[in-house]
């Protein structure tokens, strides 16, 4: 062992590597930390305590200072490292822990799995997720990755199986020809104009979710209206300002320690 660092005071659940900054590294512990480190020091560089466990964490190969962590509380967390008291953005749509999760090469999206026996791809600024992948047997995803080219995706669950899918759900395999390629392209532009229009977002948005998915994310919607019912009237009948609003990122972030 050429170097020893210690920054928590509980099992160490996942360790990863930068791509980009050869000598960071982060840890994940089961007392909610997550933990930067310099190879080339003994101590810990900073350290962020998240309101849940957070199980995986992966760095953005093409921005060294973004990582996302994948946490217990349905949700995944991008943050810069420069600045962790207030994640980049918070990704949200698992119903359950969010197990695993890894970049796609290119750095623009990244690949989660969960509890809930799904497989979600987002996109890096993005909130929700854009695809959502599942089947009848599979079961609890424990990982995730990326082929090198990006085409692919690679899972492993809960019931043995390793499954192959393709990084872009509509995406042909095999040779693509020039009138293809054409129509492929005017189509994606077509979407991209009328995105905004209600009925073309609504279509784009929607994916089939097994029945328990929805049931369990419908349970959630109805718990954080309740909860934003609740704030709003605790603000409405208290003294001016001392009911302040604390917004989304701000709410899952426990303390950040250098």
């Amino acid at each position: 062992v050429s170097t020893q660092s210690t920054g928590g005071v509980d099992t160490i659940s996942s360790v990863t590597y930068n791509k980009v900054e050869t000598y960071m590294l982060a840890s994940t512990a089961n007392d909610r930390n997550i933990v930067l480190y310099d190879c080339r020091e003994n101590q810990p560089l900073r350290k962020v305590i998240l309101a849940q466990k957070t199980n995986q964490v992966a760095f953005n190969p093409m921005e060294a200072f973004n990582f996302t962590a994948a946490c217990d509380d349905n949700n995944l967390y991008t943050f810069d490292m420069r600045k962790l008291k207030t994640p980049l953005n918070v990704h949200m749509g698992h119903a359950m822990a969010v197990l695993s999760v890894n970049y796609s090469p290119t750095g623009r999206e990244f690949v989660s799995g969960s509890y809930d026996k799904t497989v979600r791809i987002f996109p890096v600024g993005k909130g929700r997720s854009k695809e959502v992948y599942h089947t009848k047997r599979m079961q609890r995803v424990f990982c995730t990755h990326y082929s090198a080219d990006s085409k692919f995706i690679l899972t492993g669950s809960d019931e043995t199986n390793i499954r192959l899918w393709k990084s872009l759900a509509w995406g042909q395999m095999g040779p693509v020809s020039a009138r293809e390629r054409a129509a492929f392209d005017y189509s994606k532009k077509l979407i991209d104009r009328y995105s905004e229009h209600p009925q073309v977002k609504r279509i784009k948005r929607h994916r089939n979710l097994p029945k328990m998915v929805k049931s369990i994310s419908k349970e959630h919607m109805n718990i954080r209206s309740a909860r934003k019912k609740k704030d709003d009237n605790r603000r409405r009948h208290a003294k001016p300002g001392s009911v302040p609003r604390v917004a989304e990122r701000a709410k899952h972030v426990v303390n950040e320690e250098e």
